[in-house]
C-alpha cells in the first residue's frame, strides 16, 4: 500500500471515530447528521493512543477490539444523548428508558407478523455488527498508522495541542461562545450519570442522604380532608403556564405590549365573580426543563438539580396528587405536549390522564406542539365533564403552546364549542397558520403574541358556564431562553390564585400575595416554598392558626 493511500485511511479513520460521538439529532426525527465539531472523547482516545504505542509499541488485536467496543458504546449512548429528549421531551433515562424500551419493543413484536420481528431483529444485529467492525477498522487504522506517525514527526504537536487546548476551554465554559463551534459535549458524563442515579435509586441509605422529604407535604398527609379543607370540596385547578416568566411584566418590549390583554384578563376575571391574588417565585429551571418546576411544586422538594428530579421519579414520594386523592379527590393529569407512552406517569398516578393522542385535534397542526392551550382544556371538559354528585377534581394541566419558538400563535376562538369541530378557525385562517414561518432570530414578538393569545384563553375559560365551582392556581414554569427574556434574566415566574371565595384569597395574600394580577417584585421564595405556602392556605384551620405574616414568607 502507498503512503499516500495508507494516509489517506488513517485520515478517514480519524474522522469515522471522531464522527460516531459527534453527530446530532435531526429534529424533530429519530434520524442524525454528522457534525465536524471534536468530541472530546475523540480527543481523549488520541492521547491515550500516543501514550500507549510510545510505551508499549504496537497494540494487539484484542486492545483494538476492547477499544472498538468501547467506541460502539459510547456511540450508542451518543444516540441516546441527542435522540431522546426528541422524542420524550427530556434527558436519556435508564432507569425509565429501561422499562420503556423493552416494553415498546415487545408491544409492536406482538402486532406485527414473525418474519418481520426476525427480519427487524437480523437487520439492527448486522448494522450493530457491521458497526462495530468499521470502528474496530478505524481503531486499527488510528493505532497502527496515525499514531506511529505523529509520534515520528513533530509538527502533528501543534494540531494535538489545540485540539486539547479546545476541548480544556469547553469544559472548563471558559469560552461557550467559541469552544461551542469547536467541541460537542461529551457522552461519558451521561454514562456517569446514569450510574449515580441508579445505584442511589436502589441503595435506601444513599437516597435518604440525597433526597430531602417536605415536611409540610408530609406532615398533610396525616390528615389529607383537612390539610386541603379550606376548599370546602371545589375543585382544585393547577395550570402551570409556558415560559411564563417575570419578563411579562418587566421586558421593555413584552411589559407594554402585554398591558392591555392583562387588564382584560383582569376585568374577566371581575367580571366571572372571581378575585385575583398574584406573586412572583423562583422557579426550578430557567429556558427549558419545565418538569423540574412542575414536580418541585407536586412535591414540596427542590429539584432544581436534574439529579434529584431523575432520583425523585424512582420513588414512591407523596405529592399533591397523592394528598388529594387520599382527600376523596379525582385527580387528573392533561398533557397536551405528550405524543407517545410515557412510562413516568406511573410516579405521578393519575386516575386520569389525557395526552395529545386522546385530545384528537382536528384542526391545523400548529409548530411542533401542534394542539392549542385553548382547545386542550375544551376538549379534556367535554370528554369528562364533572357529573353530579361526583367527587371533586384536583387538574393538573401544563400547557404547551407557549413553549419556544412561540408560533405560530392560535388565533382566540370565542366559540369554545367551532373549537372542539374539524373546522376551528376556518380555511383560510388555517392555511395562514400552517405557513406561517418561525423567526428564529427575533422570537419576541411571537412570545408577546402568544402570552396575549395566553390571557384571552384564560379569560374565555372563565366566562364559560362553570357546571362546578374551584379555585385556580396559575404558575409559570420558568422564564424563556435569554435569546427571549435578554441577558441576565432572573428564574422569577408569577403565581395567580383565582378564586371566588375572598376569605380563602386573604389566606394567600396573609401569606405574601397582593390582590391582582400585578405581584410586587420580590419573589416569596422558590417553587418548593410555594407548596408550603399552598398548602397553609388550604388548611382547613382557622386562618390565624395557619397563616403566617406577609415578612415571614418571604423565607
Amino acid at each position: 500500500m502507498t503512503t499516500a493511500r495508507r494516509a489517506v485511511l488513517a485520515l478517514i479513520a480519524l474522522a469515522l471515530l471522531n464522527a460516531a460521538l459527534s453527530f446530532r439529532n435531526l429534529w424533530p426525527t429519530p434520524g442524525i447528521t454528522l457534525d465536524t465539531r471534536l468530541a472530546p472523547e475523540f480527543v481523549a482516545l488520541w492521547l491515550l493512543l500516543l501514550a500507549g504505542v510510545a510505551w508499549r509499541g504496537a497494540l494487539t488485536a484484542r486492545v483494538v477490539t476492547v477499544l472498538a467496543a468501547a467506541w460502539l458504546m459510547l456511540a450508542l449512548g451518543r444516540y441516546a444523548d441527542v435522540t431522546v429528549p426528541t422524542l420524550f421531551g427530556r434527558a436519556v433515562n435508564l432507569y425509565w428508558d429501561g422499562q420503556q424500551i423493552p416494553r415498546f419493543l415487545l408491544t409492536a413484536s406482538r402486532e406485527s407478523p414473525g418474519w418481520l420481528v426476525a427480519a427487524v431483529v437480523a437487520a439492527v444485529a448486522a448494522a450493530l455488527t457491521a458497526l462495530f467492525m468499521l470502528l474496530r477498522w478505524a481503531v486499527h487504522t488510528v493505532a497502527h498508522d496515525a499514531v506511529p506517525y505523529a509520534l515520528r514527526t513533530r509538527w502533528t504537536w501543534l494540531p494535538t495541542l489545540a485540539a486539547v487546548a479546545a476541548v480544556g476551554v469547553h469544559q472548563a465554559g471558559a469560552a461557550p461562545g467559541v469552544t461551542w463551534h469547536l467541541v460537542t459535549h461529551p457522552v461519558t458524563p451521561t454514562y456517569a450519570r446514569q450510574a449515580w442515579l441508579l445505584s442511589t435509586a436502589l441503595s435506601p441509605q444513599r437516597l435518604a442522604e440525597t433526597l430531602p422529604t417536605s415536611a409540610a407535604l408530609d406532615a398533610a398527609l396525616v390528615q389529607p380532608a383537612q390539610a386541603i379543607g379550606a376548599l370546602r370540596g371545589r375543585d382544585f385547578k393547577l395550570f402551570f403556564l409556558e415560559s411564563y416568566g417575570a419578563m411579562a411584566y418587566e421586558h421593555a418590549r413584552a411589559a407594554p405590549a402585554l398591558a392591555a390583554s392583562r387588564q382584560q384578563l383582569e376585568q374577566d376575571i371581575t367580571a366571572s365573580g372571581r378575585v385575583v391574588a398574584s406573586a412572583f417565585v423562583r422557579a426550578s429551571t430557567f429556558a427549558g426543563a419545565s418538569e423540574l418546576s412542575h414536580l418541585s411544586l407536586l412535591s414540596g422538594v427542590d429539584l432544581s438539580d436534574p439529579l434529584r428530579h431523575d432520583l425523585m421519579l424512582t420513588t414512591q414520594r407523596p405529592t399533591l396528587v397523592s394528598l388529594f386523592r387520599g382527600a376523596g379527590y379525582q385527580t387528573a393529569g392533561l398533557y397536551p405536549a405528550l405524543s407517545w407512552d410515557w412510562d413516568e406517569r406511573a410516579f405521578y398516578g393519575f386516575d386520569l390522564f389525557l395526552d395529545a393522542r386522546e385530545l384528537n385535534w382536528r384542526g391545523p397542526a400548529l409548530g411542533y406542539w401542534k394542539v392549542p392551550d385553548q382547545y386542550s382544556l375544551a376538549r379534556f371538559e367535554q370528554l369528562h365533564p364533572p357529573g353530579a354528585g361526583a367527587a371533586p377534581r384536583f387538574l393538573f394541566f401544563p400547557t404547551i403552546s407557549s413553549h419556544l419558538p412561540f408560533g405560530p400563535v392560535p388565533p382566540y376562538q370565542s366559540d369554545w364549542q367551532r373549537l372542539l369541530s374539524a373546522d376551528p378557525y376556518g380555511a383560510e385562517v388555517s392555511r395562514r397558520l400552517v405557513a406561517a414561518p418561525v423567526n428564529w432570530n427575533d422570537m419576541l414578538p411571537n412570545y408577546i403574541g402568544m402570552f396575549d393569545y395566553t390571557y384571552r384563553w384564560l379569560g374565555g375559560y372563565l366566562r364559560q358556564p362553570e357546571a362546578r365551582e374551584s379555585v385556580m392556581l396559575w404558575v409559570g414554569d420558568h422564564q424563556p431562553a435569554a435569546s427571549v427574556s435578554g441577558p441576565g434574566a432572573s428564574w422569577d415566574v408569577p403565581v395567580h390564585i383565582v378564586t371566588r371565595d375572598r376569605a380563602l384569597l386573604q389566606r394567600f395574600i396573609a401569606q405574601g400575595f397582593v390582590a391582582g394580577l400585578t405581584p410586587e417584585r420580590a419573589p416569596l421564595g422558590g417553587m418548593h416554598d410555594l407548596t408550603t405556602l399552598l398548602l397553609r392556605a388550604l388548611d382547613a384551620r382557622p386562618p390565624a392558626a395557619s397563616a403566617i405574616s406577609p415578612a415571614a414568607a418571604r423565607w
